[in-house]
């Protein structure tokens, strides 16, 4: 099941999901300050002070003709160039950031068959599938997507079923059309947001495991000695709160290959709350990919060329819903990156069978191969703006050992080995950078396989 239901009446995860046949329409609310933010624009009064004219001895119609030529005047060039005021006070330097910013929207920005309303404020534009960005790149210019490879065999998730309802956009039964795929359309204010076009779509660059000093921190597990060819996972989906706008708290998985250093590959999945990407609050499905250490190739979702999209109804950088609440009920999404074993493509898919599209081989460097680490896990930024420990929580917000429906999960973990074959983890490791302010424990059951509970508040007395 793409999005599972969990018990409410069950505080052990060891339980049997229960077979769901039709998809329950939940009323999502938001907490305070969650979703778009509300927008105030100030007014700005362009009109000319008039200079007070008197004169004691001059009939008082003519202070009142002079004034009125004045104002004539003064509005004369506004009335013969009525599009002026939004220019008129523009600095040379931001003209040009403007027109730079409008011709990377128009790059990006592909032109829609349809375009669809969410409920969150974002527009969903569905783009014909061969002029998606992703054939911009030269590596991929001619490419023609391929049909679906095949899938890894055995050890699969019992209660799983293909669900793709789990997206905001798509719960008013709007769907894009076959030969589509649909594109969250980037505007004007998610790129202002960035600290530079060149590294609007980017990750921060952080990329050592050990992440003490470079204000990223995380609480995962993960694998590495062996050969992978893919991860699988399900995800608990919940909306953390982050404080800083150049924060950002995510769950995800990683496929990688290379050293931590100039030459690190890697793909990504997961759930993601990033302010300053989306500007707002919502959780939302994300992927990432690249070759060099997050320096100049890859980017979150279709932000630039890489990602061959071919699902017509998952909305890559889009508001998951529903999703999970403190002690009620849990949700999560089934995440599997996999290596088509006959073109070498690195394959994404949702749910059990939903294919969301892949990565092709000639992207990469070391995973053009093979993976050499897996890693399941959440990763927030602390920037410490105010001179102490963020309070952006991972997960749910709380440590680890408050267990099910009050602290995050992954759950079935597993790799994907050179057969094709999905395997339980084996010689797994744990890792949080600042277990005081985010940690991790990890078990093993029955119907959960290998799973982990995760996060934590950030700030605390522990943690200051």
């Amino acid at each position: 099941m793409g999005m599972q239901r969990r018990s409410e009446h069950s505080n052990d995860p060891i339980f049997v999901a229960a077979h769901n046949t039709t998809r329950q329409h939940h009323k999502c609310t938001q907490p305070d300050n969650d979703g778009v933010p509300e927008h105030t624009c100030a007014q700005q009064n362009h009109s000319p002070k008039l200079a007070s004219f008197t004169s004691q001895n001059a009939p008082p119609v003519i202070p009142a003709f002079v004034a009125l030529l004045l104002l004539v005047t003064s509005i004369a060039p506004a009335l013969c160039h009525p599009q002026q005021g939004n220019h008129t006070f523009r600095p040379p330097h931001e003209l040009l950031k403007l027109r730079r910013i409008r011709a990377h929207l128009k790059k990006i920005n592909k032109p829609p068959v349809k375009t669809i309303q969410s409920p969150d404020g974002d527009l969903i534009d569905c783009v014909l599938s061969h002029q998606q960005p992703a054939f911009d790149h030269p590596k991929l210019r001619g490419h023609t997507p391929l049909d679906p490879p095949e899938r890894p065999r055995g050890n699969h998730t019992e209660g799983e079923r293909e669900s793709e309802s789990f997206q905001l956009w798509s719960d008013s039964g709007e769907t894009c059309p076959e030969g589509t795929v649909p594109i969250r359309r980037t505007t004007e204010e998610d790129i202002l947001r960035a600290s530079s076009i060149r590294r609007f779509g980017r990750k921060p660059r952080a990329v050592r495991r050990d992440s003490s000093g470079s204000g990223h921190e995380h609480a995962v597990v993960f694998v590495n000695g062996d050969q992978y060819y893919g991860a699988k996972a399900s995800i608990n989906v919940w909306a953390p709160s982050v404080t800083d706008e150049f924060e950002f708290s995510l769950s995800q998985m990683w496929v990688i290959a290379g050293s931590f250093g100039k030459d690190l590959n890697t793909i990504e999945a997961g759930w993601q709350v990033s302010p300053q990407l989306y500007g707002d609050n919502y959780p939302r499905f994300f992927t990432y990919w690249t070759t060099d250490a997050y320096q100049t190739t890859g980017c979150y979702n279709l932000l630039c060329s890489g990602f061959i999209q071919t699902n017509n109804r998952v909305a890559i950088g889009a508001a998951i819903s529903p999703r999970s609440a403190y002690n009620r009920r849990q949700f999560d999404i089934g995440l599997m990156i996999w290596k088509d074993p006959k073109h070498g493509h690195w394959w994404l898919e949702f749910g059990s069978g939903v294919l969301v599209g892949y990565w092709a081989a000639n992207m990469f460097s070391h995973l053009r191969s093979h993976a050499s680490m897996v890693q399941f896990g959440g990763e927030i930024v602390n920037t410490r703006s105010r001179g102490y420990h963020t309070s952006t929580q991972m997960g749910s917000g709380h440590f680890a050992e408050e267990g099910f429906r009050k602290a995050a999960y992954f759950r079935n973990l597993q790799v994907v080995d050179w057969d094709n074959s999905l395997l339980p983890l084996s010689n797994i490791h744990h890792l949080a950078d600042h277990s005081n302010c985010y940690n991790i424990r990890q078990g093993t059951s029955n119907v959960w396989g290998t799973y982990f509970y995760y996060g934590g508040p950030g700030r605390n007395v522990r943690c200051p």
